[in-house]
């Protein structure tokens, strides 16, 4: 993206990002109808294997502990020796982590009906699984599901949800001095943005891990990020909350009920084998695996080239193929992507393809990303982000802070006010769903 400055305006060459017009029916017939088969033995397999290697990782932990003590393991300083036991822990923390999210990956399967072709036993082991990561199950799955049914749509979505310049309370647009697009904007107005917004690499820093570490709690408990026409006290603990129809609120009651069961158990863990034992074999593992989905699930949303939908140009093969096929840890090098991808059973690789068939079983996700990929390229539509990590969630939450109140297509804008993407329609033809590019 090239940018000019004359005259008190920054103007910026932006990138075209085709609007697609597919059926989906024209989607779904690219990929292999073998990759809709669902196998509850195959996916059981999947579920031990996750189960398995936890379980070694804690064993290799707990036998690699008996050796830190002066008795077996002489070390320069007695202060390092509780520093290599953290060290130890941390290690385990973290790679257990991973595959506790490749998890919660298959029990957000059996939500989607994708474990098995039986619906008593994917929602047998959805409760099941859930209840063991604290995840209300039903409740959870009833929204997710409006999720996929209006994904990107501004005022249907359930999460990511792109907050407007007026929800912010930034200064009102003002079409002399900027263009709706984001293309152009006068210095002025820069800086007023930037003052609104806060432009701070600190600032940028500390509310992008404060949303790694507590977004999926926070999410939950009172809608942050959510759907921003929710009126407060949202909540997926809350049965009588907008987002539930009256027939669904026993559903949240049950659901609730086997979230208080899983904190007794918790409590009851921590009195019979103290807090540590509990905190970092369970609790660390658990912290990481809600950092892992939040920053899994919002690089697959969130960036300044996936368009937003208000109702009028909204469809759903639109809103499916608004998210993005990430490689995680790909930016750490080859191996630690292929171990991401595997321990979260490629989530995040094959992510557009789940939001075109949900019920495509994550194994047979891979060969089908790889069909609808070939399609989407005969359309000129390509939706491989860049890998998925710390550094990128630190630029996707620079780059993506506001959307405008007008436009039925719109693309975040920046704490300054300029936009990196601009809609083009299959017909070649660039505008903004009724204002002329070339005329503003």
């Amino acid at each position: 993206m090239s940018v000019k400055s004359q005259a008190g305006v920054t103007t910026v060459e932006q990138n075209e990002v085709i609007i697609p017009d597919l059926s989906i029916k024209d989607l779904l017939s690219a990929i292999p109808p073998h990759c809709f088969k669902r196998s509850a033995l195959r996916s059981s397999l999947y579920l031990a294997w996750d189960c398995i290697v936890i379980g070694g990782l804690y064993k290799a932990t707990t036998f690699l502990n008996t050796f830190i003590n002066p008795e077996l393991l002489s070390l320069p300083h007695p202060i390092l020796y509780p520093l290599a036991r953290f060290s130890l822990w941390s290690i385990y923390g973290f790679w257990s982590g991973l595959f506790v999210t490749g998890i919660w990956v298959i029990a957000h399967e059996c939500g989607h009906q994708a474990f098995s072709e039986s619906k008593f036993i994917n929602n047998t082991v959805g409760w099941v699984v859930h209840f063991a990561l604290g995840v209300p199950y039903r409740s959870w799955t009833i929204t997710h599901a409006k999720h996929h049914a209006s994904t990107s749509h501004l005022t249907q979505d359930q999460v990511f949800v792109p907050k407007t310049r007026s929800q912010l309370g930034l200064p009102q647009f003002n079409p002399t001095k900027e263009n709706l697009l984001g293309s152009s904007v006068s210095d002025e107005v820069m800086k007023e943005l930037r003052e609104a917004l806060g432009d701070s690499p600190i600032g940028a820093a500390l509310g992008s891990a404060s949303y790694l570490l507590a977004g999926w709690l926070a999410y939950l408990i009172c809608n942050a990020s959510g759907q921003q026409r929710y009126p407060p006290g949202s909540s997926h603990f809350n049965p009588n909350a907008v987002m539930f129809a009256p027939h669904q609120r026993g559903a949240v009651i049950l659901s609730d009920i086997a979230i208080l069961f899983w904190l007794a158990g918790i409590v009851g863990s921590i009195y019979s084998f103290g807090f540590l034992t509990v905190f970092r074999t369970y609790l660390v593992p658990y912290l990481w695996a809600n950092h892992w989905v939040v920053l899994i699930t919002f690089l697959q949303h969130t960036d300044p080239l996936l368009p937003h939908y208000r109702a009028p140009e909204f469809t759903f093969p639109r809103g499916a193929l608004s998210t993005l096929d990430r490689s995680l840890l790909g930016d750490c090098g080859k191996i630690m992507g292929w171990i991401a991808a595997h321990a979260t059973n490629g989530i995040s690789e094959t992510h557009v393809v789940h939001h075109v068939s949900s019920r495509i079983p994550h194994y047979n996700a891979w060969e089908a990303s790889d069909a609808l990929r070939k399609r989407l390229e005969q359309a000129g539509i390509v939706l491989q982000g860049a890998p998925g990590g710390w550094r990128e969630v630190y630029r996707v939450f620079k780059a993506c802070r506001f959307v405008e109140d007008e436009g039925n297509i719109v693309f975040y804008k920046n704490s300054s006010g300029i936009a990196t993407g601009r809609p083009k329609f299959a017909d070649g033809h660039a505008s903004d769903s009724g204002v002329e590019v070339d005329k503003l």
